[in-house]
């Protein structure tokens, strides 16, 4: 079966750099697939079959404990590969992290087999896995930096500037309840810090927005 051109020529702009046989390869032996917004895309304990590349859309990666508290650790963009689909693929192990579309979103499934084929057989393939993994590694550390030593605080304006950084605005369309979810806290803490940041010119608080001014002022 031949690759589907639209598909190739998109994947060729997502992810530049691979090689054009695997390109071809992925085009052709991968599926695409709708995820809908709020829709799960990934669960723990889950058996990762296929490696998840993001096409197009936004997808937030939380970590589950034992009490089945979230804990926010990165966004997935389009462009960007799952790394831990890339590791459970390749070791067929359960995932530990929870993936949830927080747009309607895209996403090209490649089967269990060639992810661990591709790693010896294209060079592009195995930089652009090490890379995903790296990439991920900065954004664990961080999170977990401001886990473990910052005061709640100093955690809000970090999750503020990623979601600023991310969604490449400064107008943040967000509830004040989701971001006491994410980041394992009361909405009651956050709607005061919020309201402090407010006070301080860091913040503008609309109905349904956040409008972010000046991160620097507390950082």
């Amino acid at each position: 079966m031949a690759p589907d051109t639209h598909l190739k020529k998109e994947l060729e702009q997502k992810f530049p750099g691979l090689e054009a046989e695997l390109v071809d390869e992925m085009a052709e032996a991968g599926e695409v697939r709708t995820i809908r917004e709020d829709e799960w895309l990934m669960r723990s304990g889950q058996n990762i079959r296929s490696a998840i590349l993001l096409l197009e859309g936004l997808v937030k990666i939380y970590r589950e404990d034992d009490e089945g508290n979230e804990f926010f650790m990165y966004y997935l963009q389009g462009g960007e590969a799952c790394a831990i689909s890339l590791v459970c693929a390749i070791k067929q192990e359960t995932s530990e992290l929870k993936a949830k579309a927080v747009s309607d979103a895209r996403v090209l499934m490649i089967p269990l087999k060639y992810v661990d084929e591709w790693m010896s057989k294209y060079k592009s393939w195995a930089e652009f896995a090490l890379s995903t993994y790296r990439k991920r590694f900065e954004e664990v550390l961080q999170t977990v930096d401001h886990i473990a030593f910052r005061h709640m605080d100093e955690r809000l304006v970090f999750y503020l500037g990623r979601l600023k950084e991310t969604l490449k605005t400064s107008m943040i369309s967000i509830s004040i309840t989701e971001i006491a979810r994410d980041l394992n806290s009361s909405r009651e803490v956050i709607s005061r810090l919020l309201k402090k940041l407010a006070d301080e010119g860091v913040v503008r608080l609309h109905r349904s927005n956040i409008e972010i001014l000046d991160l620097g002022r507390i950082q």
